[in-house]
C-alpha cells in the first residue's frame, strides 16, 4: 500500500519531502501529498517508510488501504 499524508494533521515543516527516495512528495495547495504511483513504503531503500519515521506528528503518514501493497519488480 501506498502511504498518505493526513492534510489536517500536516504542519508543512517539509522534512517528509527530502526524505522519500521516490520523489513521491511535493507540496499541493499548501500542504504535502504522497503519489500513490510513485510510493514503495521504502522497500528496496530503507527497512520502514522514511516519511513516518521523520515526521514531526505522529500518524500523520499512514498507509492508504486504498492502494495495494507495493511489490518489487521481479529480477
Amino acid at each position: 500500500m501506498a502511504f498518505k499524508i493526513i492534510a489536517s494533521q500536516c504542519t508543512n515543516c517539509t522534512a517528509c519531502e527530502a526524505e522519500c527516495p521516490n520523489l513521491a512528495i511535493s507540496e499541493k495547495d499548501g500542504t504535502f501529498v504522497i503519489d500513490p504511483a510513485k510510493c514503495t513504503e521504502c522497500i528496496g531503500h530503507f527497512g520502514s517508510p522514511q516519511c513516518e519515521a521523520v515526521c514531526p506528528v505522529d500518524n500523520t503518514c499512514v498507509i492508504d488501504p486504498n492502494y495495494p501493497r507495493y511489490q518489487a519488480a521481479a529480477e
